[in-house]
Parts: structure tokens; C-alpha cells; sequence
């Protein structure tokens, strides 16, 4: 695979099961290097084959009505600035109605239980800004009065309200239920159609603690009422008789750990299979539709993570639990029967992005061959699994290696999070790096999620040390995947990351001179400036690095990679973005810059209008230039890979 196929494969997602049990509609995405965008459309599978069913360019979040009659989703132009909007189609085809016309477009829609009206998140101005155009917008002065004013790949926040919004699907001015100060999210029916639930977060500390609440809203209006106290909740789900459940953490405080699934009972949260250590939300790759589908008894299925795969769980009313599919790959999207007899699914593996799926008592069809002319032509590289032993833990390792008997450069490659995991989904980057020719190792050291709750706050008050458990996690599997594929070459040995992978880039590179090249991106580098300028600095030091005080900041600097940057020799490429909000661009600057002043050989890539999600979501020509600039710099320090001198 290389750079340009980026074009050649489709991504699948969202797969959404007709009342009928037989169709599907899917998402099915694909990068456009011409527009510079990912065109985006929904498709039907209508029993006997899948086919085009909506035209796009951009449309999204298919959702059946409740008689199968028609299929609401989003939709929006691809043109810059445009918002997506709310639309309609027959489930028998035909043109689509778009039937809102929000200020700043809409993000989620749903039918209500009796299929009447449209429950619809929309977002609108703040007074003030309404009657600005973008040019006006962007010289106006803001004044900005408390957390949370921005996030990354959203940009401002303080400026815009999210509002849940009743909607009759056939058009007409929508009905705001909520109307206030708030941002909500994660809309949801009650069963009995008298009431939206929804996730906000509206506590005294709301923006400094990434605490929210479970509320709900009547459709006749009046105040929300809050179903739940604070906790770091994801996901709002009904059960048949009509219970709240949600999903994520109890306290913010438990960040990071092992999203749970809670039945609420007259405000008070029962944890479910709660003897199954394992998230059952992954925080990437991203879950389409997110959260429990409910079975007509009042058992759930969900995708959770497990070592590097995301197979599907079925939790019973009581909390009981046992796995339905899995297998080594991800399972990235999924609806099931009511009955549960059987589920729709997407999924990728480590050499396929992915197809529909149907499975049905344990027999697992695939339905489409969208990717099959790309599976055969890219050179696509299953990797060797093994397990390695780091003291008193094992690691799970992943080996890529080109075909071929000579000695390769090798790459090593260290995820971002901490708490997200490596494993056998497609990606894109290491069969870009092995379609160079590069061997490319990888693995989930502890901190990683997909393993548990105390292997995944293994870092938190660590970092602080020289040599971190995760460090030593991560440099032991490497020298086990060393020891164990001769064909890696010793003597040409690259290291590169991202967000967190770029911190442990940065203090590896700080303590161990193997390494012949080096690319850290959109990495965290100085605790103490992220504090005060991440979207997340209020929340994200305090849960890794324990409590500090203003008047004291050594807990934050002794943890910064840049306190031992100068101990840096080997030549970096730092990546990094400007409207980066997460990891913002200051970080990759002062790296860079404490580098060529100390007379390592260092440059600094910036890249225009993206974000932290550039590896993953930005724009196809630049996720294409960074690609191609990784490439160049491996190259040119780690020298001539055969086949591509």
C-alpha cells in the first residue's frame, strides 16, 4: 500500500437493521483527493444485494422510522462551511426532503417510538453572533467567561449552543426542548415516547472536571430533570421496559478505567457484568451505532475492546454475560434483531478495511465485495502475533515485515491515549510503512486499554520517573521483536508516535541513542503550557499526574518531556498541527526549538487548518503530504529500503 491508495478503499460504518429484519442500511465512506473531502453515502442492502441509496456528497447516520416507511439521516453539500442538515427518504427510494434548516446544521436524529416526530440535536448561534458572516466572525473579539470554549476538530464552543429540538419529518419550524447556557449530546427516546434523554453537563464544575449528567426532557416541555449524578458518561440507552442504562465511568476521578454498563433505578447506578474487566466503549476506532442494542427480553449486545480486538457481548438483564462473535478484528459497527436470532455487522481485520456482514444462528455471510479489487492489489501484510514477557507482565506484539528474505530498516510505532489499544483492525499507517519496506513493530504497553482497569491506570503518578513502567513496557517489546525476526535490522531502527505516542517518542529518545530517525507528532510536551492551553488541560494532567497547585508546578515539569529534550541526538521530524486544540501547536514548537538549539538536526512540519485527528480525519491531500514527508525522513536517515531506492 502506499500513499495514494488512500483513495482505493471504502470504509463502512453504521449499519442499521429495517424493522423488516431483512434490509440494512450502511454508511460507506471513501477519501476524494479532488475535493479534498470524504464523500460519504448510504447504502441499502435490500436482501439480495447491496446498492447505492443515497447520492451524498456527505450523508450519514441513517435512521429507520419505526414502520420501516422511511429512513431519516444527515446530510450535507461538502462544501466548506456548509452544515449537514436533516433529511428524508421513502424506504423505496426516490428524491430525499431536507426538513431543518439550522443555523450552524444538525448532529444527531432519531424517531420517536410512535414514528410521529424527529427528536433532533441542532446547533444555533450565541446572541451576538447570529448576524455575522464567517469573515466577520473571524475579526470579532472574544470574550470568553469560563471552561471549555473550544475542543479540538470543533474549534469554538462558546460562541454556539447544541439544543435538543422536536422535528415533524415531513418539514416545519422545530419545537426546542432545551434552551439554555448547555451543550447537549447523546439523544435518546424514552420507550414511551413522553420524554428525550439526553447527556449535559450542567454541575457547578462543568468544563473543569469532565463530569456530565443523564437528563431528561418531556416533549411538552419544562426543565430537564436529571436522572443520574455526575459521572463521565458516553452513552444514554432505554431498556424494553423502558429503564435508563448508561455507559462509561461512575466518577470523573476514575478516568482513565474501564467503561462499565449501569442500570439506573430511581437515581441509583447497579454496575452490570461487572465482572467483565473490559471496556465496553472504545475510544477508538469509533463504534457506529455507539451503546447497547436491546433484545426484546431486556438483554443487551455491545462491542466491547479485548487485547486488540472488539468482539460483541451479550450482558442479561441480571448482569450475566457471555461473548457472541469475535475473533482477531475489530467489530466497528453493529444492530441486531430484537429477537436476537440476528446482527447485522461491520468490521475490519488487519489485511481487509472491511464489509458487511449478516450473522445468524453463529453463521457469520459477508454480503458485500466493496474492497475486494483493493485486498488484491494493495500488497496488503498480515503481521506475527506473539506475546512478549516485560517482568512480571505480557505484552501482545504485532510484527509487519515485507515479503522477502533481506534485512529491513524497522519502525517502531507507539500508539496515542495512553488509553486506546494496537490490535487486528485495518490501519492504514502500518501497511503504508511495510509497503515501503519497512518491518514495523508495535504493541499496547501498560496504560493501553483493551486489558483491564489496572493494566490501564498502570501510568497514572508515574510519569514523573526517568523510566516509566510504560517506557520500559514499550522498550522491552521492542528488543523481544528484535530478538526474535532477524530480519530487522538493528543498526536502522526508527521510532515515531502520536499525542501520547509523541511524549513517549520524546522521552525515549531522551534516554536510549539507538534510534537512527525519529518522528514525534502532535505529541504532549510541557505539561505546565498544555495545563493552561489543551482543551483538556484542566482535566487531563490531574488524572495522569495526581493533584498540583498553582504555586507549585514541579509535578507537571518532572513528568515533561521537554525537561530532558536536550538529551535528544537523534534527528526528528516533528508533526504537528495548527488548529491542533488537544495537543496544541506550542508543544511541537518548543520541542523543535529546544532541538535545533541544542544542534540536533530537527525540522518542523506544520500543517494548515487540521487538527489532532489529522492522522486519522484530516483532509485526504494532507493526510497524503504527511504520509509521503514520514516516508522521506525514515528514508533518508535509515537509508535505501530494497524495491524503493
Amino acid at each position: 500500500m502506499r500513499p495514494e491508495d488512500l483513495t482505493a478503499y471504502a470504509s463502512m460504518s453504521d449499519p442499521q437493521i429495517h424493522p423488516d429484519g431483512t434490509r440494512i442500511a450502511f454508511v460507506v465512506s471513501r477519501m476524494n483527493f479532488d475535493q479534498d473531502r470524504y464523500d460519504r453515502s448510504i447504502w441499502l442492502w435490500d436482501g439480495s444485494e447491496a446498492r447505492v441509496f443515497t447520492h451524498g456528497p456527505v450523508d450519514s447516520r441513517p435512521r429507520w422510522s419505526p414502520d420501516g416507511e422511511s429512513l431519516a439521516f444527515l446530510r450535507a453539500s461538502g462544501e466548506p462551511g456548509e452544515h449537514g442538515q436533516v433529511a428524508v427518504i421513502g424506504a423505496a427510494g426516490g428524491e430525499a426532503t431536507v426538513v431543518t434548516d439550522f443555523e450552524i446544521g444538525a448532529s444527531e436524529v432519531e424517531w420517536s417510538p410512535g414514528g410521529a416526530q424527529l427528536a433532533v440535536l441542532g446547533l444555533r448561534w450565541e446572541e451576538g453572533w447570529a448576524d455575522l458572516d464567517d469573515d466577520e466572525r473571524g475579526k470579532t473579539p472574544r470574550r470568553i467567561s469560563g471552561p471549555l470554549w473550544r475542543f479540538d476538530d470543533k474549534g469554538y464552543l462558546h460562541d454556539r449552543r447544541t439544543i435538543v429540538y422536536l422535528v415533524d419529518p415531513s418539514g416545519g419550524d422545530p419545537v426546542a426542548l432545551t434552551d439554555d447556557a448547555y451543550r447537549d449530546s447523546g439523544i435518546v427516546w424514552r420507550r414511551d415516547g413522553s420524554a428525550i434523554g439526553f447527556l449535559s453537563a450542567r454541575h457547578d464544575r462543568a468544563g473543569f472536571d469532565s463530569a456530565n449528567q443523564a437528563w431528561e426532557v418531556s416533549i411538552g416541555g419544562g426543565a430537564p430533570t436529571a436522572i443520574v449524578g455526575p459521572g463521565m458518561w458516553s452513552v444514554l440507552s432505554y431498556s424494553p421496559a423502558d429503564v435508563p442504562h448508561l455507559i462509561g465511568l461512575e466518577t470523573p476521578g476514575a478516568y482513565p478505567g474501564v467503561n462499565g454498563l449501569f442500570r439506573i433505578d430511581d437515581g441509583a447506578l447497579t454496575r452490570l457484568a461487572g465482572d467483565y474487566d473490559r471496556n465496553l466503549l472504545s475510544p477508538g476506532p469509533t463504534t457506529t451505532p455507539p451503546g447497547p442494542q436491546w433484545l426484546s427480553d431486556g438483554s443487551c449486545r455491545l462491542i466491547s475492546e479485548d487485547r486488540g480486538t472488539h468482539p460483541v457481548i451479550e450482558v442479561a438483564p441480571h448482569g450475566a454475560w457471555h461473548e457472541v462473535t469475535g475473533g482477531n478484528r475489530l467489530v466497528t459497527g453493529m444492530t441486531t434483531r430484537s429477537d436476537g436470532s440476528a446482527m447485522a455487522l461491520v468490521s475490519t481485520s488487519v489485511a481487509d478495511p472491511g464489509e458487511l456482514a449478516w450473522f445468524e444462528d453463529g453463521v457469520e455471510t459477508t454480503l458485500t465485495e466493496m474492497n475486494a479489487s483493493f485486498r488484491s492489489e494493495a500488497g496488503l501484510v498480515e503481521p506475527e502475533h506473539f506475546v512478549a514477557t516485560v517482568g512480571d507482565i505480557d505484552l501482545d506484539v504485532w510484527v509487519f515485515l515485507p515479503p522477502g528474505d533481506e534485512p529491513v530498516p524497522v519502525l517502531f510505532n507507539i500508539h496515542g491515549g495512553p488509553a486506546t489499544q494496537y490490535g487486528w483492525g485495518f490501519f492504514d499507517e502500518f501497511q503504508v510503512y511495510v509497503g515501503a519496506g519497512y518491518g514495523v513493530v508495535a504493541t499496547n504497553p501498560r496504560g493501553s486499554s483493551g486489558r483491564g482497569n489496572d493494566f490501564v491506570r498502570a501510568p497514572v503518578e508515574v510519569w514523573g520517573k526517568d523510566r516509566p513502567q510504560d517506557m520500559e513496557d514499550l522498550l522491552g517489546a521492542f528488543e523481544a521483536a528484535m530478538d526474535r525476526f532477524d530480519r530487522l535490522d538493528p543498526d536502522r531502527a526508527g521510532i515515531m508516535g502520536g499525542s501520547y505516542g509523541g511524549l513517549m517518542t520524546a522521552r525515549i529518545l531522551a534516554v536510549d541513542d539507538r534510534w537512527k530517525s525519529a518522528v514525534p507528532e502532535r505529541g504532549l510536551y510541557n505539561f505546565m503550557s498544555f495545563a493552561g492551553t489543551s482543551d483538556i488541560g484542566f482535566t487531563f494532567p490531574r488524572r495522569y499526574l495526581g493533584e498540583w497547585q498553582y504555586d507549585d508546578w514541579a509535578v507537571l515539569w518532572e513528568a515533561s518531556p521537554l525537561k530532558r529534550a536536550h538529551l535528544i541526538t537523534t534527528p526528528c521530524l516533528i508533526l504537528h498541527s495548527e488548529s491542533d486544540l488537544r495537543c496544541p501547536m506550542e508543544q511541537g514548537e518548543q520541542l523543535f526549538s529546544v532541538l535545533i538549539d541544542n544542534g540536533v538536526e530537527a525540522e518542523l512540519l506544520r500543517f494548515p487548518g487540521e487538527g489532532h485527528e489529522l492522522s486519522r480525519g484530516g483532509k485526504p491531500k494532507q493526510r497524503r503530504i504527511r504520509f509521503e514527508a514520514i516516508l522521506e525522513w525514515h528514508a533518508r536517515h535509515l537509508g535505501p529500503v530494497a524495491g524503493n531506492q
